[in-house]
Order: C-alpha cells, then sequence, then structure tokens
C-alpha cells in the first residue's frame, strides 16, 4: 500500500513539474514575441505605411532601422553589468515593450521616434537575454531542457502575425499610427496572459541572474570564438532580412503580391525551426548544430543571388527563418555549458556582438549597392561570414572537445 501510495505521488509530482515546464516555456515563448517580434520587429511591415503616409522618408526609416540595432547593442552591454531578479527584469522589458510601442502611435516626428525605437531595442535585448536564461534555467531544474525550443518560437510567431496583420490593415486603409497603437495594445494583453508565471519568488535567486552568478571566468579561445561567430550570424541574416523585399519588387511584376508575403513566410520559418529544435536530443554537440545552421542559413543567402525568382526568394525566406532561433538556442546552450556561473553576462556579451553584426550589415549593403548598382556583392559577403561561422564551430570543436 504504501509502496503504491508512493508511486502515486511520485506520477502526480512528474505531472506537475511538466505541466509547470510547459507553462514556463510558454511564458517565454509569449515574452520574446512581445520584445523580439512586435517590439522589435512590427517596424519592418509597418514602414510601408509610414512611407504611403508621407510620415517619413526610406532615409528617415533607414535611421530608425540603425536606431533600434544599436539600441539592442546598448541593451545587450547593459545586461552584462544589470544587477537584479531575472523574473522582474523581464517584467521591467514587457512594460517598456508595450508603452515604447503604443508610443510611435502617440509621438510624431522623427526626433521622438528614432528615441522611441533606441529604446525599443535596449528593451528588446533586455527581455531576450533574461528571458532566455532564466527560462532554460527553470526548465533544466524542473527537468524539461528539451523544451527550451519552444521559448524561441516567439520571435517568430511575433514576426509572421503581425506581418499579416499589417497586410490587412493596408487592405483596410488603416494609418500607421493606429497599426502602432493597435500593437501596443496586443503586446499589452500578451504580457498580461503571461505575468503570473513570470514572477519574482524566493526560489528565483537560483536562477541566472548576474547578481549571484559570481566572477565569470576569462574569455577563453572557446569562448572567444562563440561570441565572434554568434556576431557572424547577427551580420550574416540582416542584410537577407533587410533587402529582400527590395531585391523582390525588383525582379517581380509590378503589382505582385508576393513581396510582401516574403516576411511572413520568414517568420513562419522561425516557428517551424525552433518547434523542430525541441526534437534534436541533448546530447548532440551544440557546436555542430550551430555548424549545421549557419550552413542553412548560408545556402538561403546564396539562394537569393542565384533563383531571384518567387520560388527562388520564398525558398530563400524559409531557409534563413528555420535556423534563425535555432542558432540562438544552440549558441545560449553551449554559453550555458562554457560559463555555468555566469550565463547572463556571457549571454549579453554574445548579444553585444551580434548586435555589431547588425548595425554593420545595412551601411556595407548600401555602400556596396552604391558601387555595384545591386545587392548581390553584399549578399555574396554575408554568405562568405556565415560559412566562416561554419568554420569556426569545426575547428573549436576539433580543438576543444566538449567535456562530458
Amino acid at each position: 500500500m504504501e509502496h503504491t501510495l508512493s508511486s502515486t505521488s511520485t506520477l502526480s509530482a512528474a505531472r506537475s513539474q511538466r505541466a509547470t515546464a510547459w507553462r514556463v516555456a510558454i511564458a517565454g515563448m509569449v515574452a520574446l514575441s512581445v520584445a523580439m517580434g512586435i517590439g522589435r520587429f512590427a517596424f519592418t511591415p509597418i514602414l510601408p505605411m509610414m512611407l504611403h503616409d508621407g510620415s517619413l522618408t526610406l532615409a528617415q526609416g533607414s535611421w530608425l532601422a540603425t536606431g533600434n540595432y544599436l539600441g539592442y547593442f546598448v541593451g545587450a552591454l547593459a545586461c552584462m553589468a544589470v544587477r537584479g531578479d531575472a523574473a522582474r527584469l523581464i517584467r521591467i522589458g514587457l512594460v517598456a515593450t508595450v508603452l515604447l510601442t503604443a508610443g510611435m502611435g502617440v509621438l510624431q516626428g522623427q526626433p521622438a521616434w528614432l528615441l522611441l525605437r533606441f529604446a525599443a531595442g535596449m528593451a528588446s535585448a533586455l527581455v531576450f537575454v533574461f528571458t532566455a536564461g532564466w527560462c532554460l534555467h527553470r526548465l533544466t531544474e524542473l527537468g524539461h531542457a528539451a523544451l527550451g525550443g519552444i521559448i524561441f518560437c516567439g520571435p517568430g510567431l511575433g514576426i509572421a502575425i503581425p506581418g499579416l496583420a499589417a497586410s490587412g490593415m493596408v487592405a483596410l486603409g488603416w494609418h500607421a499610427t493606429s497599426a502602432w497603437i493597435a500593437f501596443g495594445v496586443l503586446s499589452a494583453l500578451l504580457s498580461a496572459a503571461v505575468w503570473s508565471t513570470i514572477r519574482p519568488e524566493a526560489h528565483a535567486h537560483a536562477a541566472p541572474a548576474p547578481a549571484v552568478s559570481g566572477t565569470a571566468p576569462g574569455l577563453d579561445a572557446p569562448t572567444s570564438a562563440l561570441t565572434l561567430a554568434y556576431g557572424l550570424a547577427g551580420f550574416g541574416y540582416i542584410i537577407t532580412a533587410t533587402f529582400l523585399p527590395v531585391i523582390a519588387r525588383k525582379v517581380l511584376p509590378a503589382g505582385s503580391v508576393w513581396p510582401d508575403l516574403f516576411w511572413p513566410m520568414f517568420g513562419a520559418g522561425v516557428a517551424l525551426g525552433a518547434f523542430l529544435s525541441t526534437r534534436i536530443s541533448l546530447a548532440r554537440d551544440n557546436r555542430s548544430l550551430l555548424a549545421t545552421a549557419y550552413a542553412m542559413q548560408a545556402l538561403a543567402v546564396t539562394t537569393s543571388i542565384v533563383w531571384p525568382t518567387v520560388a527562388g526568394l520564398a525558398l530563400s525566406s524559409t531557409l534563413l527563418g528555420l535556423p534563425f532561433t535555432a542558432i540562438t538556442l544552440f549558441a545560449m546552450r553551449e554559453a550555458r555549458r562554457l560559463w555555468p556561473h555566469a550565463v547572463p553576462r556571457l549571454m549579453g556579451l554574445m548579444t553585444a556582438a551580434y548586435g555589431i553584426g547588425q548595425i554593420v550589415g545595412p551601411p556595407l549593403a548600401n555602400r556596396l549597392f552604391a558601387a555595384t548598382g545591386g545587392f548581390n556583392a553584399s549578399l555574396a559577403v554575408a554568405a562568405v561570414s556565415l560559412v566562416a561561422g561554419v568554420a569556426t564551430f569545426l575547428v573549436v570543436k576539433r580543438v576543444a572537445p566538449a567535456r562530458a
């Protein structure tokens, strides 16, 4: 009888832990959907609406995008020094994202918008770094680390859904101000839905917050290589993600609806890739997984060069999206392996490197476009950078095998 009661109790506890793990994973997914998908990337489908409204020029829109990338970089650096409970910091970032997104529809003028986009970049970095660290830590505690991939479905869903919604808004004749406010309201509703799950608790001090992580180890060769390669990923994807719609409009017939669908395709690929990553065994070497993901993105960029048709660009968008957040998941797992007691600090450093890659990408593409009259040169540089990332991981795996 005692054995039966014990077995029943154990089974009940296991079910409870699994349910809690799913709540944590979904909360992380929603948080990243708000901060990354909406707070950061909703600008992409809304930009054409702002241009149509005459509220800014394409050059001004480019500055707003650059300001957001710079804010993401600064926010990532700040995460290396921020001290506090991870769940509380996530909440702060979500509230900031709601206000900054809605603010784009309330305030007017380039200076105000530039400040809002810069701050939104900082908020997205804060939420990303601490959500990734907090969720992966909690899932490991609960014995369900494999659910980590669910978290990274968030950015993909946050890209695809607003992208499709923006297309509907355009069809209905909405102005950009209404779109920003609508996405601000959506962000508030989503944040409220997961607020109770992402809550500071007494035992949460064991989460990977910098305040309790102690002194971080020095940057050795594997850690430096991971950080550098992660920066290459930021550079490699941003050129295609930024200019693919422009390229599409050059090669497709005027009035084609396809250019507006490549961004949602990218988002759908991101979400699908993140989900599929949960099916990959945790026993696999992270460096091998990262090398494969980088190779897939290199193929995506190359496809947009050699096959500039609807089918080719659709394939390129999907291939670029599939490993997008899977790269982040595998990189963060590797960060946890390398710096288990200072994960957010290494995540902050890596995210800063990623941010630098994003900042460098568009200006370089503009310079090469001015010199060559096309995007193929910049896309080729992006593809080469991703191949360099592949080589980096393969070399590090060979010279520094993972310890069991």
